[in-house]
């Protein structure tokens, strides 16, 4: 089990920057550490389905992006400070949603692009892009 929590969203104009947190704690009774985990992206924006951004595997080592960001968008994580990142460059008005983070437990390496394989998700943050 682990929880997440989101930070970093915001308001800006197009072009600018931004840079999404997502900490991750567990309860003392769990064996599992954030290391653990495959880690996910998605956003959801007014009146449309939940889509994939990209993700990590447990390592750090193999990261997949969603076509729509790839160029833009940088995924990583820090196992020491248990946190996931989403640095996004070159923002522009499409990208507004509210953005999630998702949790797995495995080791495997495969891309999880689908929200319904994740086990645990964070309260989202919103992110909007002003043209």
């Amino acid at each position: 089990q682990v929880q997440l929590v989101e930070s970093g969203g915001g308001l800006v104009q197009a072009g600018a920057s931004l840079r999404l947190s997502c900490a991750a704690s567990r309860p003392t009774f769990s064996s599992y550490y954030f290391a653990d985990y495959y880690m996910g992206w998605f956003r959801q924006a007014p009146g449309k389905e939940r889509v994939f951004v990209g993700g990590i595997n447990f390592s750090g080592t193999k990261i997949t992006y969603a076509d729509s960001v790839k160029g833009r968008f940088t995924v990583s994580r820090d196992n020491i400070q248990n946190t996931l990142y989403l640095q996004m460059d070159s923002l522009n008005p499409d990208d507004t949603a509210v953005y999630s983070c998702a949790a797995i437990h495995t080791y495997e390496d495969n891309p999880r692009m689908g929200w319904k394989d994740y086990q645990y998700w964070g309260q989202g943050t919103q992110v909007t892009v002003s043209s």
